[in-house]
């Protein structure tokens, strides 16, 4: 990739910028001040990325003249809540936040989606600056508005669409990822590549040696990739009203195993490559797509270490769990089905018909949990 790329998410009243560039982290201050007049910002994070990335950052937004307050919350899944968003609502009035003020995001998919939620709700909608640390959420979830929060019944239950002012992507924070949340990220890349069509896929596969090894160059085009599939999907449907809905490709599986297994058992990644893989042979099924087709999607996941989940699962659970995701009409189970690099459906499936693919799944499956 080239060392600086700006991508434009262009959607009804508002168009705003995607910026990947390495090392652009040190000009966070900088590119927000292009973007809003605020004086006073809330710098969203938790306490790892905090820790490692937070007085970079603040430094950064007073060099611009900002004044931020850092309001950190606990790592991890338990952190999309009711009680994480209500808390940052708190903390942003109490820090004399106006409409005129800024929040900053700055952390992985829990914090954009939080604190991007508080922001549209605290004074019915404050701006922020999502500026993602990880890299599911510079591939993903940092791009295109929704925000939300976890119920019992179901992830994302709760939420709004919010969209940023400018999404800073820095590939060069991914370094210090665990390895956990590296495998996490490289499901949604293999995702938004057989969304992209075939010549993202096979420069994902020729590029995969290279991901696997966390190459900084190859990690930045694969961000780059995905990045600007998300923002083509977002600028023509904002509201997941029609093709955005291909963004789910994996998910359907992928929330019921988090469901089934606890929020943040496993990676919200490794629940996608699962997802994927069983997405796969179900458009097989259903769907006439062609076998080989789903072969190449396990090839690449295999070859970038995402290995299946092999905790016990039951099917009815899953099942259930399907069926009262958001994703559902009526009752009934909606997949994403691909049949070829950049072709899909999203259709209803019969209950007794993905029932008896989630028994052979939960049978068959082996492996372990990246």
């Amino acid at each position: 990739m080239s060392r600086s790329s700006r991508i434009a998410v262009r959607v009804p009243g508002r168009s705003y910028d995607v910026l990947v560039e390495r090392g652009s982290l040190a000009r966070l201050g900088e590119e927000v001040r292009e973007v809003s007049p605020a004086r006073l910002c809330a710098l969203v994070t938790d306490e790892n990325v905090d820790a490692l990335l937070g007085l970079a950052a603040e430094a950064s937004l007073h060099a611009a003249g900002f004044e931020p307050v850092t309001v950190s919350v606990p790592a991890g899944e338990a952190s999309k809540s009711w009680a994480t968003a209500g808390r940052l609502v708190e903390e942003f009035s109490e820090a004399g936040l106006g409409r005129d003020s800024l929040v900053i995001a700055l952390g992985g998919g829990v914090v954009g989606d939080v604190a991007g939620f508080a922001a549209a709700a605290y004074l019915r909608g404050v701006p922020v600056v999502q500026v993602p640390t990880t890299l599911l959420a510079q591939a993903d979830s940092a791009i295109g508005g929704k925000t939300g929060v976890d119920l019992p019944r179901g992830k994302n239950l709760a939420g709004a669409f919010w969209q940023p002012l400018l999404v800073l992507s820095d590939p060069d924070v991914l370094a210090s990822l665990p390895e956990r949340e590296w495998f996490s990220g490289l499901a949604e890349v293999v995702k938004s590549a057989a969304l992209d069509g075939e010549a993202a896929f096979a420069a994902l596969e020729a590029d995969a040696p290279a991901l696997r090894a966390r190459e900084a160059e190859a990690t930045g085009r694969a961000v780059l990739m995905a990045a600007a599939l998300k923002a083509r999907v977002v600028s023509g449907d904002e509201r997941e009203a029609a093709d955005r809905e291909c963004l789910n490709y994996g998910h359907t599986l992928a929330h019921a195993i988090e469901r089934e297994l606890g929020y943040g058992t496993v990676t919200h990644g490794a629940a996608v490559a699962d997802g994927l893989r069983f997405a796969a042979r179900l458009a097989v099924e259903v769907a006439s797509a062609d076998p080989a087709w789903a072969d190449r999607q396990e090839a690449l996941l295999d070859a970038l270490g995402l290995t299946p989940i092999d905790d016990v699962r039951d099917p009815a659970a899953l099942l259930a769990a399907m069926k009262s995701d958001k994703k559902a009409r009526r009752g009934v189970v909606r997949f994403v089905l691909s049949s070829a690099p950049g072709s899909w459906v999203v259709a209803p499936v019969d209950d007794a018909v993905v029932a008896a693919a989630l028994t052979r799944w939960c049978e068959t499956t082996t492996g372990g949990d990246s």
